[in-house]
């Protein structure tokens, strides 16, 4: 198993905020993990142990998520919010060239890191995202996130987890909705589970347009010329074949490869995406 060290960086509006840091060779650019509206540092946790090592892994809770402090205005869990916020934690590190892994959120934040310094970015993986999200996905995440629960035991966190996202993981045993409620969830000092971020990311979801509300596409078109990978779900109900084929072809060296029998979004668990990785990082190494 990998060690990191934790790390932590100030927001602009003073919050503190988390990172996990795995140790790699300083000869290869870093890998920032950035991970998805609900999630947190510990979604790449495999992933990072898996290439810490050869390559130095960077895995961020967003605010409001994990280990990082709450946000007071409920109206900065937004992507420019956040950009502000990376931008903050790579001048801290003195990052001068990285590769972004961004899953759903991430992957939108990784487009506008690359749309403000498309130079700094040695490649970058685009985990189940683009710039056209899909009416039905929307709809099934706003109906979820940010509805408050607890649970008296990590097998009750799963079972629900299991009832929200039982599509997109058809394959998933129990030992696998454990492992995902575990890196979802945490266990509070009255013993109970509960969702390990803020219930008021959710807030600015049910502004008119608060998904993004602007046009993506300039910012993922940015990274053109930048080594890629894009990855997508074949049963995600989030990013359709068509906008993936559309980015494939505007973006040429952007790999595409669609995982199967996985929805929104892939774990990088698969062995089709950890292939994938490995080209990518192949490219980038040189």
């Amino acid at each position: 198993m990998a060690v990191w060290t934790d790390g932590y960086w100030w927001s602009n509006d003073n919050l503190r905020l988390h990172y996990r840091d795995y140790a790699g060779d300083a000869a290869l650019p870093p890998i920032l993990c950035i991970p998805g509206l609900t999630r947190n540092a510990r979604d790449f946790a495999d992933l990072a142990a898996r290439l810490a090592g050869p390559w130095r892994v960077i895995c961020v809770d967003l605010r409001g998520r994990g280990e990082s402090a709450y946000a007071r205005d409920p109206m900065s869990y937004v992507p420019l919010t956040y950009l502000h916020d990376l931008e903050a934690l790579i001048a801290q590190l003195k990052l001068e060239r990285f590769v972004l892994f961004g899953t759903s959120l991430g992957g939108m934040l990784s487009a506008l890191l690359s749309s403000t310094g498309r130079a700094r970015v040695a490649g970058v993986l685009l985990n189940d995202i683009g710039p056209v999200l899909e009416p039905a996905g929307l709809a099934r995440i706003k109906g979820y996130v940010g509805r408050s629960a607890s649970f008296p035991t990590w097998l009750h966190a799963a079972r629900a987890i299991a009832d929200t996202q039982g599509a997109a993981y058809p394959d998933f045993t129990i030992e696998d909705w454990l492992a995902k409620a575990k890196r979802l969830c945490r266990l509070t000092s009255a013993g109970r589970i509960v969702h390990d971020y803020d219930m008021k990311i959710a807030e600015p979801l049910r502004v008119p347009g608060g998904e993004s509300g602007f046009d993506m596409w300039p910012a993922f078109e940015s990274l053109k010329g930048v080594p890629g990978l894009l990855l997508r779900g074949a049963l995600s109900d989030l990013f359709s074949a068509a906008t993936a084929a559309e980015m494939a072809r505007r973006l040429p060296d952007l790999e595409l490869v669609t995982v199967p029998r996985v929805g929104h979004a892939p774990v990088l668990d698969e062995p089709a995406a950890l292939a994938a990785i490995d080209r990518l990082l192949a490219r980038v190494a040189g």
